[in-house]
């Protein structure tokens, strides 16, 4: 009986995989490759005008297996990136002249972050703190000035007026994500990880300490007398639909047309290191799990483009390559592969007030691209002010709609087990993005 479900099941992987969806727009990718860019991943960023602000993450690939060489310090990005890409000019500033507290976090990776207006607001992150000789979720909160750090960095001016930082342990938060409902911020999932990485658990050989956060930490920021203040703070716990990170939080648009955030995928199962493959829906008023749907092609962060078609109230979640349970080989038949390898599809999740539904662009990803990365907007009038690129403000024509920065480049779809020296880096591509609507 077993086997007879296992083939059913693999019989509808199949049938989902090679069904012909009617696809309202196509997207291609353009390689951009600034000389001074040498590429990071898992990074905060910010933008002003033409000017993109990247922060933190870290400039190798996908971590090693081995603890001593897992997350190592050499591979922090010490530097805060600024890249103009219309003039393809990059600047660069250290951040060791800032104070201990603030540079190590700055330095970290998979922080939570989120832009409002002229301010970037960065949560937690993990990486290797030298003030605690260990490696360390940094339990605190920063805030930058967009535009003032930007001109500091182009101009190579003291940065350190335009950063602070409010140390709050609730904020040791890495690998969630960090959003806007309202006038609120959702820190949503995530981990605390205190430690040295290590794949075999705490109890064989460097210990470590983990915890799911299994919440929604839902806050206002605010400034008194120059310094940050955490205010109207409500920790919402579930420990069965918010077990996640590393996963996709989306800017979405309701069946009434309302803004909402949406939960794509994560890790891991608590028995079992596989992937969570349903959606949560977010809202003022909850949150609950979308029904009689799972996502099969996109299980990790990666580069992300949500867009809405207000004629006919429908939404697309796009999901540049990245790493996921199950993809397509070459003879076009579903594979599903429990080492959850790098992928190189491009995948969308379409909903709409009666059905919700994953396909495959027809054009994957010119190589294992995608995760870790970020997809930046480029013309901010194309999109709505939570994020959502909006379907009628495009026309006919091709238009070049933002840029995929960075993330890892694998060589092959599973590394994690390789003995190469350099089985991935962090990419120094940068994609510019083109959208073409159909009629």
């Amino acid at each position: 009986m077993k086997n007879f479900l296992i083939a059913i099941s693999y019989l509808l992987l199949n049938a989902i995989a090679n069904a012909q969806t009617s696809q309202p727009f196509s997207i291609t990718l353009e390689p951009v490759i600034p000389g001074e860019f040498t590429g990071i991943q898992s990074y905060a960023w910010a933008k002003e005008g033409d000017k993109i602000l990247l922060i933190g993450g870290r400039t190798d690939g996908l971590h090693r297996r081995q603890p001593f060489a897992a997350f190592g310090k050499k591979y922090n990005n010490t530097e805060i990136v600024v890249v103009d890409l219309k003039k393809e000019k990059v600047w660069k500033k250290s951040i060791l002249t800032l104070p201990p507290a603030i540079a190590e976090q700055l330095q970290s990776s998979n922080m939570e972050f989120f832009q409002q207006g002229n301010e970037l607001l960065i949560i937690g992150g993990y990486g290797y703190s030298e003030t605690k000789k260990n490696h360390i979720t940094h339990p605190a909160i920063i805030r930058v000035k967009v535009k003032e750090l930007i001109n500091a960095i182009t101009k190579n001016q003291d940065i350190l007026p335009f950063v602070n930082q409010l140390a709050d342990e609730r904020m040791a938060v890495t690998g969630g994500r960090l959003n806007k409902l309202g006038s609120y911020f959702y820190l949503v999932g995530g981990q605390r990880f205190d430690g040295r990485y290590n794949p075999h658990g705490p109890d064989h050989g460097p210990g470590f300490s983990q915890q799911y956060t299994n919440q929604i930490r839902k806050f206002s920021i605010v400034e008194k007398d120059g310094n940050l203040t955490i205010e109207n703070y409500l920790a919402i716990t579930d420990s069965q639909l918010l077990h996640r990170r590393d996963y996709n939080l989306l800017p979405q648009i309701d069946a009434n047309g309302n803004e909402m955030l949406s939960i794509y995928s994560g890790v891991f199962h608590y028995l079992k290191d596989i992937p969570f493959t349903t959606v949560i829906d977010i809202t003022e008023n909850g949150h609950h799990e979308v029904a009689n749907f799972n996502q099969l092609f996109s299980h990790y962060h990666t580069a992300t483009l949500p867009v809405y078609n207000y004629n006919t109230k429908t939404l697309y979640s796009i999901f540049f390559g990245g790493i996921a349970q199950h993809y397509k080989d070459s003879s076009g038949k579903m594979v599903a592969d429990s080492n959850v390898p790098f992928v190189k599809h491009i995948s969308v999740v379409e909903r709409n007030q009666n059905s919700i539904k994953e396909y495959l662009l027809p054009e994957p990803m010119p190589g294992y691209f995608g995760a870790a990365s970020e997809f930046i907007p480029g013309n901010e009038t194309l999109y709505t002010k939570n994020g959502i690129l909006n379907l009628s403000k495009l026309g006919k024509k091709s238009t070049m709609i933002g840029y995929i920065i960075g993330g890892i480049d694998s060589r092959a779809p599973n590394v994690f087990w390789s003995n190469e020296a350099e089985p991935s880096r962090a990419s120094p591509v940068i994609w510019k993005v083109y959208f073409t609507k159909k009629d």
